[in-house]
């Protein structure tokens, strides 16, 4: 009995600490400023031949963020990640927008343009992809190379949509838009924001269960104003996955 109730009790314990290494978080983008460039592995990723969006990393009201500059611009921040979302699915991260694009329309491509968006790409299911879908994403590859993703979500800082809403892009139904924020109640603020982007990613895509060929294989962040023409100024910090019961570990901003 004594056994027992030791291998029992040692279960348990291991159990625990299972769950405790399980629920570390997994950081993408923790930056330091000052910082004549930008972090490793972060890249800057031009979109076709715009005129790309001006990044940098500086202290922002206390935040140790990325700074996005749009002038009628469109360029990535992005890196590569591996994640595994059946274990860490909940992607926390701190932005802030200063002011919204004005002609942003997101259901026109004369208006797909946001002030902040936060992206994500994926590798998926061969079998959630028919044979037309995957004969497109080879041309697309063959003409804009292999970042061309097998589908992508795009949560959005948008000026007039309710916030939930989530449409696909009006260039390719192989990314869809999410309205994470919305109206300029909160603009010149950090706002902290978490999102399950598998349970996301299932909805947008028709996917029913996790699976190991659904894969996170790009992280992003961008203001875009090239259709518009407009200018945009917005700030990122703090992106990390962590499990769906956890909470995010962000930092207490100052007063």
């Amino acid at each position: 009995m004594r056994f027992k109730a030791f291998t029992s009790a040692m279960v348990a314990v291991l159990g625990l600490f299972a769950q405790q290494a399980v629920a570390q978080a997994v950081w993408a983008g923790r930056f330091q400023a000052p910082a004549e460039q930008l972090p490793e592995p972060w890249r800057v990723v031009p979109i076709n031949k715009l005129k790309p969006t001006a990044y940098r990393v500086l202290s922002w009201d206390g935040v140790q963020a990325i700074e996005a500059r749009a002038e009628a611009s469109m360029a990535l921040l992005a890196r590569e990640v591996q994640v595994d979302l059946s274990q860490t699915p909940v992607l926390c991260w701190r932005w802030r927008v200063e002011n919204l694009v004005n002609q942003a329309d997101m259901l026109k491509k004369s208006g797909d343009d946001y002030p902040a968006r936060v992206y994500v790409a994926f590798s998926l299911p061969p079998s959630s992809m028919g044979f037309a879908v995957r004969a497109k994403l080879k041309i697309a590859r063959s003409l804009y190379g292999d970042l061309v993703p097998d589908g992508a979500l795009n949560y959005v800082w948008d000026n007039k949509s309710p916030v939930g809403t989530m449409h696909p892009n009006v260039y390719t139904d192989r990314t869809h838009m999410k309205v994470q924020r919305s109206g300029g109640t909160q603009l010149g603020t950090w706002v902290s924001e978490r999102v399950n982007v598998l349970d996301d990613a299932q909805r947008a895509f028709g996917l029913h269960a996790v699976t190991p060929d659904l894969r996170l294989s790009l992280l992003a962040v961008a203001s875009d104003t090239d259709n518009t023409g407009e200018s945009a100024r917005a700030g990122f910090a703090d992106l990390h996955f962590v499990p769906a019961t956890a909470a995010c570990e962000f930092t207490p901003l100052k007063p």
